[in-house]
């Protein structure tokens, strides 16, 4: 299942709006699994225990809060939330994932992705269809990051932990390929610790050059050692050396450096009275962000189909000289086919079909590419790119595609211009973005 959200916007607008800002994170499994099922030890019915969930969601009003477990009782969470971007629930058991997002900043692609192995041995981890989500998260003009909601196979026999490596491996290799070049946070419930001997945990550092806040921020950036004896969590707890199943990790990324400034259990801000409302102590962590010096990314445009892609990792440090952008090749016909950059150090990007007409510029020595106008439209019921119209600083002009209604300009500021691209494709150009550098 695929929902997107996307931006429609005609006016000329700057590449970036701000330079640095913040937000903050609660990843929490609600315990909202039917009673019948799992009663999770918890006081109180889960109806009121989940309606004083969402109302305290509304009071700490985090930014982008990520939950699992929320099956059987999510309208219950909902009605007492008030954020203003909220995934649609997938079901109660056994036809939800359980994971959810709520967000005071708005996405332009989420997913629902089912784990690829399971385990019944300890749980019935198999009774539903548990997997991950994975969003784009807008915070400004051009500034996105990638935030993915785990919810891994429970229990401790070899088929459990064949099954729950098995699970961390596949967001691993999902954030390898749909989050190339892009900052990524990772929350939820890993039913994993550092500890514990043979888990797969470290697979995001290893692999996707991760950080964990808790780790970070507690431990001094050293992980407990595997095969130790774990310090685990009361539930409320005020111990941050303990360690719990429920993680947040991170990364920034060539255009934005992001740092993580706090962690902390919030058990005693998720109590009724006395009592806890769930069995999983909520994990929060404070993020700041920083735009690069050097490279930047507009906003993308289009609809989230095909294959992701990002020249970002491979664009030289500086543009100039012989990293500077010679040749801007387009190809359409009905609608937006393909785009492609030769520098005139040989380097070549290319991305979408080979079908259309090909239309080339070929750049002066001083002349750089400064403005982009993109418009999308509906082929086969998907949202597509449909024209793409390049205007260089001399004011020489490039195109192919069809116009359409929906279209939006990009204009860089004084001093950068347009080095490249990312999004997504296929046999065309569904989803386009501008990779940009100063002069």
């Amino acid at each position: 299942m695929r929902l997107s959200w996307a931006l429609s916007l005609s006016a000329i607008l700057p590449v970036w709006a701000a330079k640095s800002g913040d937000f903050n994170v609660l990843s929490f499994n609600v315990a909202g699994l039917p009673a019948i099922f799992n009663d999770n030890g918890v006081p109180g019915d889960k109806d009121s225990n989940s309606e004083i969930i969402g109302s305290k969601f509304t009071k700490y009003n985090y930014d982008v809060i990520q939950v699992q477990e929320d099956f059987n009782y999510h309208a219950y969470v909902y009605k007492t939330d008030d954020h203003p971007y909220r995934t649609s629930t997938s079901g109660g058991v056994p036809f939800g994932s359980g994971l959810n997002t709520l967000s005071n900043y708005p996405w332009v692609d989420f997913q629902r992705i089912k784990w690829d192995d399971c385990s019944d041995i300890s749980y019935q981890d198999c009774l539903t269809p548990k997997g991950f989500t994975a969003m784009r998260v807008r915070l400004e003009e051009g500034v996105y990051v990638d935030f993915y909601n785990v919810h891994a196979d429970a229990g401790n026999t070899d088929s459990d932990l064949n099954a729950r490596n098995s699970n961390l491996q596949q967001v691993a290799d999902h954030i390898e390929q749909y989050s190339d070049g892009n900052a990524v946070v990772v929350t939820g419930d890993t039913n994993s610790l550092y500890s514990w001997p043979g888990e797969n945990i470290r697979v995001f550092k290893d692999e996707n050059l991760m950080k964990d806040v808790w780790v970070e921020h507690v431990l001094n950036g050293k992980e407990p050692r595997e095969g130790s004896q774990p310090e685990e969590c009361s539930n409320p707890t005020k111990n941050k050396t303990c360690e719990v199943l429920d993680k947040i990790l991170y990364r920034g990324s060539r255009v934005m450096d992001l740092r993580s400034t706090y962690f902390a259990y919030e058990d005693y801000k998720f109590m009724n009275g006395g009592s806890v409302l769930s069995d999983h102590n909520p994990v929060t962590s404070n993020f700041m962000w920083t735009l690069s010096s050097s490279l930047r990314q507009t906003d993308l445009f289009g609809g989230p189909h095909g294959t992701w892609f990002n020249d970002l990792p491979s664009i030289p440090e500086t543009s100039a000289g012989p990293n500077k952008p010679r040749t801007i090749s387009i190809r359409g016909g009905e609608r937006l086919d393909g785009v492609s950059l030769t520098l005139i150090s040989g380097k070549h990007y290319s991305h979408g079909g080979t079908g259309g007409t090909l239309h080339e510029l070929t750049l002066g020595d001083n002349e750089y590419w400064t403005q982009a106008q993109l418009c999308q439209g509906k082929h086969n019921d998907h949202t597509r790119n449909f024209y793409l119209l390049a205007t260089t600083s001399a004011g020489n002009t490039v195109s192919a595609g069809q116009v359409t209604g929906d279209c939006r300009e990009f204009t860089v500021d004084d001093g950068w211009h347009i080095v490249g691209f990312y999004g997504q494709d296929g046999d065309g150009m569904d989803q386009l973005g501008f990779i940009t550098a100063r002069i």
